[in-house]
């Protein structure tokens, strides 16, 4: 007997696309290969369709029609969207949520990092952090937060952070900083001028911090990046370890370097082109003289023009320091970079005694390593020294690099020997 033919399933309608919180964003197929791969960035020439150019949530999908997670949109910005939950889609509430635990890991993290030597460090270091658009930054008591993207620019988020930063930290104020030149091309909201929060009715402004042992004076109304250079904190440490003789700290800024040397050397020169960092740098010497072995002066000065008319002149150092500012900020910037790296080491290997140490550094991202070294290299070749590497190093850790995310390292510090 035949068999009956068994009675088809009905067939599962088709899944509709998620629901968004402000919409949907549909991104180029680079752009999903970059999200999938753990990049959180979206260009915003990578968006083929906008649904919402409201500042927040919003639905990231690729050209398929397919879920690729939830992202900060700031429809003004270069980087459009900053994936916050990869392959699924979340609501306010559960950012928020989300928020307050990324906060939480961060804080734990840097825990075994402060000490009665170190009491300044990065807390929050966005995308490493996974919080993209945030830095958090104490300095002992004082706590600074700055905010980089427009999809963070609210009330409640500054109160979400505040609260955590309270909880688990107790400091004596939080104040938040905004750089103008970020406010203007994230079209963020002016700053109110007011702390986040303080213990006291007179908030205090400024505080003396330490790293490594040494004493620097921050004020939280003043001063590049977010005030002081801590991603150089062990390189610091490691710069004096090898530091000996006469030595040359060039870009001082605010005397890192200089004060970090004066505990190993017989003389120390810091040089800067700002008046008003070598006027910090000062104060930096007078709380620490009592620790220093070395005398420090301070100098006012183009780095370049400086090493030029010195290296010409023939002076001579046992250890240079050279930590110039980010000579690249765009990729167009790069080869205009790489020469100002090989001039500055050419001139300074110049000026260095046979066996002298060259501590030179590079907080380009868009400079590679290899180009890097490459670059210290040819300079050495023109030079006719020869160069030997003691240490290469990075940015401290509270500054984390994560592999998928390139632009989490840029901070290069290469030590090295004269021969």
């Amino acid at each position: 007997m035949p068999r009956r033919p068994s009675a088809k399933k009905p067939l599962s309608p088709p899944p509709l696309p998620p629901p968004a919180v402000a919409g949907t964003a549909v991104v180029s197929r680079r752009a999903a290969e970059r999200l999938r791969s753990g990049h959180p960035w979206v260009y915003r020439s990578d968006i083929e369709t906008l649904g919402s150019q409201n500042p927040g949530l919003i639905a990231v999908l690729d050209n398929r029609g397919h879920l690729l997670g939830t992202a900060l949109l700031s429809p003004e910005s270069q980087i459009a969207l900053r994936l916050i939950a990869p392959g699924e889609m979340i609501s306010e509430e559960e950012w928020a949520a989300l928020l307050d635990q990324r906060l939480q890991q961060a804080i734990a993290l840097r825990h075994s990092m402060v000490d009665e030597q170190n009491d300044a460090c990065r807390l929050v270091f966005s995308e490493a952090d996974q919080l993209p658009g945030l830095i958090v930054d104490r300095y002992g008591e004082l706590i600074l937060v700055e905010i980089l993207t427009k999809a963070l620019d609210s009330t409640r988020i500054r109160s979400l952070v505040a609260d955590r930063l309270r909880s688990d930290l107790d400091p004596a104020v939080i104040v938040e900083r905004v750089d103008p030149r970020i406010r203007e091309l994230e079209h963020l909201s002016p700053s109110s001028g007011e702390p986040l929060y303080s213990k006291n009715a007179l908030p205090q402004l400024t505080t003396i911090f330490h790293l490594n042992g040494l004493a620097f004076h921050y004020d939280a109304g003043a001063g590049q990046k977010t005030g002081a250079f801590l991603d150089q904190r062990l390189n610091y440490a490691a710069a004096a370890r090898f530091a000996r003789g006469e030595a040359l700290d060039v870009c001082t800024y605010q005397g890192g370097f200089a004060l970090h040397l004066a505990r190993a050397c017989s003389r120390v020169t810091g040089v800067d082109a700002s008046r008003a960092a070598l006027e910090v740098a000062e104060e930096n010497l007078a709380v620490n003289r009592h620790r220093l072995a070395a005398p420090v002066e301070w100098m006012e000065a183009n780095a370049f023009d400086l090493l030029r008319d010195w290296s010409d002149s023939g002076a001579l150092y046992d250890t240079i320091v050279l930590d110039p500012p980010a000579f690249a900020k765009s990729k167009r910037a790069v080869e205009g970079a790489l020469r100002g790296y090989k001039e500055l080491n050419l001139r300074a290997l110049k000026m260095l005694r046979p066996g002298g140490v060259l501590i030179t550094c590079s907080c380009s991202h868009q400079v590679s390593s290899g180009d890097f070294e490459a670059t210290v290299a040819a300079a050495a070749g023109d030079a006719r020294r020869r160069l030997r590497l003691l240490e290469r190093r990075g940015a401290a850790s509270d500054h984390p690099v994560v592999l998928n995310i390139p632009e989490t390292e840029y901070l290069k510090c290469l030590i090295l020997a004269v021969d």
